[in-house]
C-alpha cells in the first residue's frame, strides 16, 4: 500500500504488526498506534509541537541518573503511575490499599533491627511508628520484609543529598514472630518533587505547584501474599487535595499523634515532644495472574 495520509496510515501502520509472534505485545503495540494517531488527529498537532514533544522526551532521558528517575515522576505526574497501580491491585477492600512507589525507592536498603532508629543524626521531631503485618484473615505475617523510607524536614530525600556518605531515613526491617515492627525516625514533612528538569517545566507551563503531603514510604512482602507498596499520610498537611503525583487515598490519611516529653512505648525516656503512630498492614493473599487475552 501506498499514498498514505491522515486516512488511512494508522491502519497500514497497525497492519504491520499482524505477524508480532507474542500477542501481547501485539495487543499493546496497535492499541498506542491507534491512540497516539487519535491523539495527533484530535489536536491538529504541528510539526513544531512534536519536535518540541521529542526534545521534551529527550531531556527527560538525559535527566535520569542512578539516583533520579525522571520518567517516573513523568508518570507520575500526569496520573499514569496510579492508574497502572490502580488496574494492577484490585484487591479485596479488607487489605491495605496501595498508591505509587514514587522515584526515590532504592533496592535492598539497609537492614536494620527492630526498634531501631534510621533518623539518627537528622533534626526534626521524633516519631515511633509500630504495628503488625496481617493476612486478611487476621494472622500475623511472622519474618515480613518491610522497606521504609521518607524525606527530611528540608523536604529531601537520601539519594538528593551529594554530601551524605550513607543511607539515611531508609531501612529494612523484618518483622517478629507475631507479626510485629517498630522503629524511630523523624516526623516527615511536605515536599515538592524534584522540579529543576523537564517535568518541573510542564508544571510551571500548566500552572501547575510541585509539591507531596507529608508521608512515610512502606513496601512489604510476605510468602503467599501480594507484595504491598503504600504510603501513611499525615492528616491535616496542606497538600491532601492537590498531591502532585495524585496518590492521596482517604484510607491511608493518619493521625501522627503528639505526644508531651515521657517514656515512649519502647521504655525509652523522651525529654521532647515526640511523636507516635501504631499503624496495621493487611496483606491480599496471593493468586494466580490472568493472562490478558489479546484483541
Amino acid at each position: 500500500m501506498r499514498d498514505f495520509d491522515e486516512n488511512n496510515i494508522t491502519a497500514a501502520v497497525i497492519d504491520r504488526f499482524q505477524n508480532t509472534p507474542d500477542p501481547r505485545l501485539k495487543r499493546i503495540m496497535t492499541s498506542l498506534v491507534r491512540h497516539l494517531h487519535d491523539f495527533v488527529r484530535d489536536v491538529d498537532l504541528t510539526e513544531a509541537e512534536w519536535a518540541q514533544a521529542i526534545a521534551f522526551l529527550t531531556r527527560t532521558g538525559h535527566t535520569c541518573t542512578d539516583k533520579r528517575q525522571e520518567f517516573i515522576l513523568l508518570s507520575d505526574t500526569l496520573g499514569v503511575s496510579m492508574l497502572v497501580d490502580a488496574i494492577n491491585h484490585r484487591f479485596s477492600k479488607n487489605a491495605t490499599e496501595t498508591t505509587v512507589l514514587g522515584p526515590f525507592y532504592v533496592e535492598n536498603p539497609p537492614e536494620a533491627a527492630l526498634g531501631a532508629n534510621i533518623g539518627v543524626g537528622v533534626k526534626g521531631e521524633p516519631l515511633y511508628l509500630d504495628g503488625s503485618i496481617l493476612s486478611e484473615d487476621g494472622q500475623p505475617l511472622a519474618n515480613a520484609e518491610i522497606d521504609v523510607w521518607h524525606s527530611d524536614t528540608e523536604g529531601f530525600y537520601d539519594v538528593q543529598l551529594p554530601d551524605l556518605s550513607e543511607p539515611s531515613l531508609r531501612a529494612r526491617f523484618h518483622s517478629d514472630a507475631q507479626g510485629r515492627f517498630r522503629f524511630w525516625t523523624i516526623l516527615p514533612r511536605y515536599y515538592p518533587i524534584p522540579y529543576d528538569g523537564p517535568v518541573g517545566d510542564m508544571l510551571t507551563a500548566t500552572a501547575r505547584h510541585p509539591y507531596r503531603p507529608a508521608h512515610v514510604h512502606f513496601m512489604i512482602s510476605a510468602d503467599g501474599h501480594e507484595k504491598l507498596v503504600t504510603h501513611l499520610f499525615v492528616s491535616g498537611d496542606q497538600y491532601l487535595d492537590s498531591d502532585a503525583v495524585f496518590a492521596v487515598k482517604n484510607s491511608l490519611i493518619r493521625d501522627f499523634e503528639r505526644q508531651a516529653p515521657g517514656v515512649a512505648p519502647d521504655g525509652k525516656k523522651m525529654d521532647t515532644p515526640w511523636r507516635k503512630l501504631h499503624n496495621d498492614f493487611v496483606l491480599a493473599k496471593a493468586v494466580a495472574k490472568k493472562s490478558v487475552p489479546a484483541a
